[in-house]
């Protein structure tokens, strides 16, 4: 006879645990449970019976999987939390008796990351828990990268230390130097949260969003100690990451790290990469040569080796070497049957966009966002960037003269010279409306319109003062049939369609018959409108009766038979009659044709078929809506021109 089953020791009731008993379990505070479960990646789970799972119970709660929580019984963190926790007891016991010296005998030993830095554990065996693969570590650097980058702009507070802070900068900074050597930038797009960046990385694409180097308020009701757990697990992470991008690529890691060019704001300047394939060029500062200088045995031993090496004859590659195989650490995707088709192969994406600026040397006006144009110019190849002395050090020049610079960033429209001649903050030292000769002077999207587009865009588009072509977002791919911004309007118009925009040039109403908020009118057109109210009233009038008597002949006529006298139509105006007649008709044989069509589907296809019409409608509607608020755009830009 099978042992009966008791009530709340089978089913959900066993499967599922409160928060609660799961904390009482562990022997832990809500906030160390808390870390614990985002460090190792368990999450609340919801039954599908809460009366089941919660013992009849009618109590709001949060669940957990029982096994989760049997796993956590075995974490090596938790016996830390638990340490801590005693060394805290001992400190407030020692306080109560007023044995200060004892208190701060033990003080010394507590764990204070807000003051030090340094934590009582280690995260190391977490992530290597949670990404057996590195390529496992790469797919999930979305999110790290942008809460790390996040936190980099954040000012210091009790909530986010400054030490925190430093941290995730020289984190993000130490990638960044990574995306520049191995050229593994792709695209990058402004929008008006921050800067959105791709990167390829061994085959994967990382998309991370960075803010703009605004100030920063907090608000209150964010808690940071929330946010603070994710960003010690990334913080962690981004440093496994970096060690082995950067031992892979032959680089030493940690850079050098040189805390004076730090301090005078120099960013992705103040680090020094070592190893295998940095070049040890000489870099020219202010005009100053490097004072180092090669030994000059190790380098005739160098020339020797180089000559011997051009005189050796140089084979010719054979089939098997020309071959394109994926890069190594990639995956190999091979032909399963002999005739099948020939699949794709993973590759790290390197078609020589990475040397799009190698020729140029930039110079960047102090209005201009210098830490994104410095990094996107240096991931695109640019080894040559300057800017003013007031951004900060690290440029390769400062001088605005210097007659190396082939570009100059600028964003601020002319200047017309002021009538008391006097200087101010927005003035450039060359003096308004000068420029250099020979000199290309483009605004910011320049440089990330290129750069999207892997070729350098017309810089007269671009220049000072002008409009630019509109910015859009690379991510985006054009769906077939769908709204494209990039192609004519009037390819994209269906057959015999206009765009209904109103004949008011003012623009009064939007596509949609909204008003439009983007117009406005002086006091003194408000005036005139009133003074013409009356008159428009009478002609209205007059128009209503002409139309009444029209219509009436025309019905007169035609119960008589005869043709209406006096009527004329353009040919024009009676060939889009006749064309918009064939087009109503042709989609009225559609409609019906379609009608037809659903009533030999069944009731669940039929409706699965409505909701396809349906959303295929809202679309069309939305694409109508964007070309004709691209086509008002356009007339505007037209009147302008005139």
């Amino acid at each position: 006879m099978p042992r009966a089953k008791k009530k709340g020791e089978a089913g959900a009731a066993k499967n599922y645990v409160t928060r609660n008993q799961a904390i009482r379990k562990l022997q832990l505070s809500l906030q160390d449970f808390r870390k614990l479960c985002i460090w190792k990646g368990i999450y609340p789970r919801e039954p599908r019976s809460r009366k089941k799972a919660n013992k009849s119970a009618t109590a709001s709660t949060t669940f957990y999987y029982t096994k989760d929580i049997q796993y956590l019984l075995h974490e090596p963190i938790l016996n830390k939390f638990r340490e801590q926790k005693a060394l805290e007891k001992k400190i407030s016991r020692a306080l109560g008796r007023g044995d200060f010296g004892d208190a701060k005998r033990l003080e010394g030993n507590a764990a204070r990351p807000e003051k030090t830095g340094k934590t009582h554990y280690t995260l190391d065996h977490v992530i290597r828990e949670r990404y057996p693969t590195f390529i496992d570590a790469i797919r999930d650097l979305d999110d790290c990268l942008s809460m790390l980058f996040l936190f980099a702009n954040l000012p210091s507070t009790s909530a986010v230390p400054a030490k925190m802070i430093a941290r995730c900068e020289r984190l993000c900074l130490e990638f960044q130097h990574y995306l520049i050597t191995s050229q593994s930038l792709r695209k990058s797009f402004l929008s008006i949260k921050g800067i959105y960046y791709q990167a390829n990385i061994q085959g994967e694409d990382v998309l991370w969003l960075v803010p703009y180097k605004f100030k920063q308020n907090l608000a209150g009701d964010i808690d940071f100690r929330i946010m603070g757990t994710f960003v010690e697990f990334y913080m962690t992470l981004l440093g496994f990451v970096n060690f082995r991008l950067y031992t892979g690529a032959g680089l030493k890691y940690p850079p050098k790290f040189d805390a004076a060019k730090d301090d005078e704001g120099a960013e992705l300047g103040a680090f020094t990469l070592e190893g295998r394939g940095i070049e040890n060029t000489k870099q020219v500062t202010n005009g100053a040569a490097a004072d180092h200088q090669p030994n000059p045995k190790v380098q005739a031993a160098v020339d020797k080796l180089v000559k011997e090496l051009e005189a050796a004859p140089v084979e010719e590659p054979t089939k098997a070497d020309t071959s394109d195989e994926p890069t190594d650490g990639l995956d190999k995707f091979e032909v399963a049957a002999p005739g099948g088709d020939i699949l794709p192969q993973p590759d790290a994406d390197n078609d020589g966009s990475g040397e799009l600026f190698s020729n140029f040397t930039f110079f960047l006006s102090r209005e201009t966002p210098r830490q994104p144009l410095e990094f996107i110019l240096r991931a695109f190849g640019c080894k040559r960037v300057g800017w003013d002395a007031v951004l900060g050090g690290g440029a390769f020049t400062t001088n605005e003269l210097d007659p190396r610079i082939t570009h100059q960033i600028v964003d601020r429209p002319l200047v017309q010279p002021s009538a008391d001649g006097e200087d101010n903050q927005t003035s450039q030292r060359v003096g308004p409306n000068q420029r250099v000769a020979g000199r290309i002077y483009v605004q910011p999207q320049w440089v990330w319109d290129s750069a999207n587009a892997e070729e350098l865009m017309r810089p007269d588009l671009y220049a000072p003062g002008a409009a630019p072509p509109p910015h859009l977002s690379p991510f985006v791919k054009s769906v077939p049939g769908r709204y494209d911004p990039t192609k004519p309007l009037e390819e994209q118009l269906p057959e015999g369609h206009e765009l209904e925009m109103d004949s008011d040039e003012d623009g009064g109403m939007d596509v949609d018959g909204e008003e439009d908020d983007f117009e406005s009118f002086s006091a003194d057109e408000e005036e005139e409108e009133e003074e013409d109210a009356g008159k428009a009233a009478a002609d209205e009038e007059d128009d209503d009766e002409e139309d009444h008597a029209a219509r009436r002949r025309e019905i007169e006529a035609e119960l008589a038979g005869k043709p209406l006298k006096g009527a004329t139509v353009k040919p024009g105006e009676k060939a889009k009659a006749d064309k918009k007649k064939a087009l109503a008709k042709k989609a009225k044989e559609e409609e019906e044709e379609i009608e037809r069509a659903k009533g030999m589907l069944s009731k669940k296809k039929r409706k699965l078929f409505e909701k396809m019409q349906y959303s295929n409608n809202l679309k069309s509607e939305e694409d109508m809506r964007l070309m004709a608020k691209r086509r008002k755009l356009e007339k505007g830009k037209g009147k302008g021109k005139r």
